[in-house]
């Protein structure tokens, strides 16, 4: 399995700041995957995608991007697609004009996939993106990091500031660019419901760390919501692996990670969704009465 991102120890620091926004962080992605990276705000997910995009330089430690350092040249830069928040565009210069920047600058670029796209969306070229919704800027900045033809498509909350229907065919768009031309994606979103129907490969982040990685299904078929009566404290089944837990006067639940079925009849175990099974790992950072848990990667 190759790699598309990978770091060790990866830290980034901005001017004399004695705050770090991204620290020790260690990650492997496996390339031919669209990965959802999720965690709260202030973990690093945003610092992380610039680093790897060659935005920003670390301060410390290591980051690869398709084997290479991100900063090694133009040559890289052509193999990698970026689209941020804001989904950045000039808003004096019109669609025509950009699509034409980008064909200036981008080496592969294919004027055939362009022109397809904007035709389908019903974007006037000579319009100023100024004039263009959010969704419609949205759509040009995809359109222009697809046309890069990419290997790595790094998205950062991309879909963060626009209404469900915009959203919905940002999304569809998104699957058939991966579908037609084979992409590795990282997308970053807060957007549960989003990732669920895109990502098969889920990356949990909290304060620079790596709580959770794996295959989305292999996550889900290995954790589960286990309810039963009161426990006097938060040590939960035996054999399973505790990732959060919670207790009311009668009932305890506790999120585990399990390798084996669960056949105790004392406890009620239902699977859980992608939300919840994010939720856990979040809550489990945010416990105060039991440490972090270590990283479990899923291959």
């Amino acid at each position: 399995m190759t790699t598309a991102l990978r770091t060790h120890e990866l830290g980034k620091r901005y001017g004399r700041s004695r705050h770090w926004a991204l620290r020790d962080c260690t990650l492997d992605l496996p390339s031919g995957r669209v990965v959802a990276l999720v965690g709260p705000n202030g973990a690093g997910k945003s610092t992380l995608l610039g680093l790897a995009a060659g935005l920003l330089a670390p301060t410390a430690g290591r980051v690869e991007v398709l084997g290479e350092d991100p900063s090694s040249g133009a040559e890289h830069l052509a193999r990698v697609g970026f689209v941020s928040q804001d989904a950045p565009t000039y808003r004096g210069m019109s669609v025509a004009d950009h699509l034409r920047l980008g064909a200036h600058l981008n080496p592969r670029w294919d004027e055939r996939i362009v022109r397809e796209r904007i035709d389908r969306l019903g974007i006037d070229p000579h319009r100023r993106t100024g004039s263009l919704s959010g969704g419609q800027r949205a759509q040009i900045a995809l359109t222009m990091a697809i046309g890069k033809r990419p290997e790595l498509l790094i998205l950062d909350e991309p879909v963060a500031a626009l209404d469900p229907l915009a959203r919905r065919e940002f999304m569809q768009d998104l699957m058939e660019a991966v579908a037609e031309q084979g992409l590795t994606v990282v997308l970053s979103s807060h957007l549960v419901s989003d990732l669920e129907r895109a990502c098969d490969y889920l990356v949990v982040l909290v304060d620079s760390q790596v709580r959770v990685a794996g295959d989305l299904d292999d996550l889900l078929a290995s954790h589960r919501r286990m309810t039963g009566a009161r426990r006097a404290s938060d040590t939960g089944p035996a054999g399973q692996h505790v990732v959060t837990a919670s207790h009311t006067d009668r009932q305890s639940t506790f999120v585990v990670r399990t390798a084996a079925p669960i056949v105790d009849p004392s406890w009620d175990a239902a699977p859980l969704g992608l939300e919840d099974l994010v939720l856990a790992y979040l809550r489990s950072d945010a416990s105060s009465q039991r440490p972090r848990p270590t990283v479990e990667v899923v291959r």
